[in-house]
């Protein structure tokens, strides 16, 4: 008996712990803010066993920039076991225009970026002062004996000014900034050199996900704008975005992403970018943008199921395709990666093998609304890819306008 009653503990125990983990699992999965609409009571599409705990409503505070009001909400499963407390935060409902469309992208970076090494021939040997002084690839050279460096011009100029002598190497790297002390080589024709080559500029082409007219900014890519041979997102010092006509693409095949090819267009300036985030790439408009107007879904009312991408794979039409939404992380550690998408088209199947480079900020749309953007495609599988929520682009360029508000 005694040993029946331990057995039945122990099930009993571990069945507690096994709760307690999906319940811990389930809260770190939700985030800490939901915006709603006026009156709109809290519910996710993604999870409809999880509801807002009747009563569970507590005005906390007046909301900021335009929210009506903020509220304490509760979220449990079928009303019953308590999950997390969540803020909620009314707002009204925002409209933008949905685009589509490619777009290519110029951007100058706000100092030299270290992008290979090559060794000098001198009197002494084979020779590498950038080496030696301890820069790496990826590397953004900021100032050069004392003298600031915005492109690879400032820092020549700055080398050949120390003309042998030790000078101070001011970079940044992974968001530190950092020096060190790099003495300068003659080659074998008496220049002075360093030993490193350097980048200033960017080019490329993306899909723009929408304009917000009203607010005078746009919205493109979902990600970065990261240097080819580094891998290292371009530091910002100017950029502008310019039409785009796609003349070909490379069809995409496990382990070999593939292309949209494509030409710039003309001499338009379609924007200035402003900001090169995590999340995209973000600036003000300088004309007005072709699209179709759709609300911005709230994260909470994206769920499973069956969606469009408006991309163009041809000329500079979009076109919808569709796809099924097949994953929804509400709060993923990386923001490129809350959705997971499956494209089910045919016709795009056929074309591209699903989505390739250059589709990165074709807008998702589901049950009539823009609910994100496509960022990443699945090395082993084109078919598969990754999106980004539109709720959280919209707020970037919001934040972004703000910015430059500010400024003027």
């Amino acid at each position: 008996m005694h040993k029946l009653f331990r057995r039945a503990a122990v099930i009993l125990l571990a069945a507690a712990m096994a709760v307690g983990a999906g319940l811990y699992a389930l809260n770190r999965s939700l985030p800490d803010t939901f915006y709603v609409e006026p009156g709109q009571p809290l519910s996710i599409a993604s999870m409809p066993w999880l509801t807002e705990k009747t009563g569970s409503a507590r005005e906390v505070a007046a909301g900021n920039m335009g929210e009506d009001s903020s509220a304490n909400r509760t979220l449990a499963l079928f009303d019953l076991i308590p999950v997390k407390t969540v803020r909620t935060v009314q707002a009204q409902r925002r409209e933008v225009t949905v685009c589509g469309t490619p777009f290519g992208i110029k951007m100058f970076s706000n100092g030299a970026l270290v992008v290979a090494f090559s060794d000098l021939y001198t009197g002494l040997g084979s020779e590498n002062p950038a080496k030696e002084a301890g820069l790496r690839l990826g590397d953004l050279i900021v100032s050069a004996g004392g003298r600031t460096v915005r492109n690879n011009d400032e820092l020549s100029a700055a080398i050949t000014e120390a003309a042998g002598q030790p000078m101070e190497i001011v970079y940044i790297r992974d968001g530190v900034r950092q020096q060190c002390v790099l003495t300068p080589v003659t080659d074998q024709s008496g220049v002075y050199k360093a030993g490193v080559w350097v980048r200033d500029s960017s080019a490329g082409i993306g899909t723009l996900t929408f304009a917000d007219t009203g607010h005078g900014t746009f919205a493109g890519l979902g990600h970065a704008i990261s240097d080819t041979d580094t891998g290292t997102s371009i530091s910002l010092l100017s950029g502008e975005i310019v039409p785009v006509s796609i003349t070909g693409y490379v069809k995409g095949t496990a382990g070999s992403p593939g292309e949209l090819r494509g030409k710039f267009s003309g001499e338009t300036v379609l924007g200035t970018v402003l900001s090169n985030g995590e999340t995209g790439v973000y600036g003000v408009l300088g004309t007005n943008l072709e699209g179709t107007r759709y609300p911005v879904a709230n994260i909470q009312e994206v769920t499973v199921g069956e969606a469009q991408i408006l991309t163009t794979i041809s000329g500079g039409q979009a076109r919808l395709y569709d796809v099924r939404i097949e994953r929804v992380n509400l709060n993923a550690g990386d923001p490129n990666r809350n959705m997971l998408i499956r494209v089910t088209d045919p016709e795009l199947l056929a074309a591209t093998g699903g989505i390739v480079q250059g589709m990165s900020g074709s807008p998702i749309l589901q049950n009539g609304m823009l609910v994100g953007a496509v960022t990443h495609v699945l090395i082993n599988d084109p078919s598969r890819g990754y999106g980004i929520f539109a709720q959280t682009m919209l707020s970037a360029a919001d934040s972004c306008g703000a910015a430059q508000s500010s400024t003027n």
